[in-house]
């Protein structure tokens, strides 16, 4: 009996971002391998965890679904929005661009902030996920007393 191929990448990436879009946390998470490479492009040393807990190395499923979760926590998803402009593959690698619009829970503040998404996907699953993205303008929406108080 002939195996059935495996899902390409741009068919994987394409359910990944339909699945983030629909925000369950769970079910994005299982388009996640049990182990994988996933970092979110932050200067570690000026990394506030406090305001913005989501943004931290992660290399498990369990991992995928805990982001996610803390992602909409400390978000206004009635002010969300995402905008996908290309999707790139290249073999098991695909980039993602866009941008994502946001409203930081805690301050109140709408940001906008470009990004790359860089993915690998093996076996159906993505086993890397490493964002590349505006942190200047996610931090400045999340800055207790906002960005012009400098």
């Amino acid at each position: 009996m002939p195996s059935t191929p495996s899902k390409s990448t741009r068919d994987v990436v394409a359910e990944l971002l339909r699945r983030i879009g629909e925000g369950d946390p769970e079910r994005i998470a299982q388009m996640y391998a049990e182990q994988g490479d996933w970092k979110l492009s932050w200067p570690e040393e000026e990394h506030d965890r406090a305001t913005t807990p989501w943004i931290r190395r992660r290399s498990s499923r369990a991992d995928a679904a805990a982001h996610y979760r803390a992602l909409a926590e400390h978000h206004v998803p009635e002010r969300a929005a995402t905008a996908v402009e290309r999707i790139l593959v290249d073999g098991d690698d695909a980039v993602v661009l866009g941008e994502i619009r946001q409203t930081a829970r805690a301050t109140g503040r709408a940001y906008r902030a470009r990004f790359a998404l860089h993915l690998t996907v093996e076996d159906g699953l993505v086993t890397r996920h490493h964002v590349y993205e505006d942190s200047l303008a996610v931090a400045q929406a999340f800055e207790a007393a906002g960005p012009d108080s400098r």
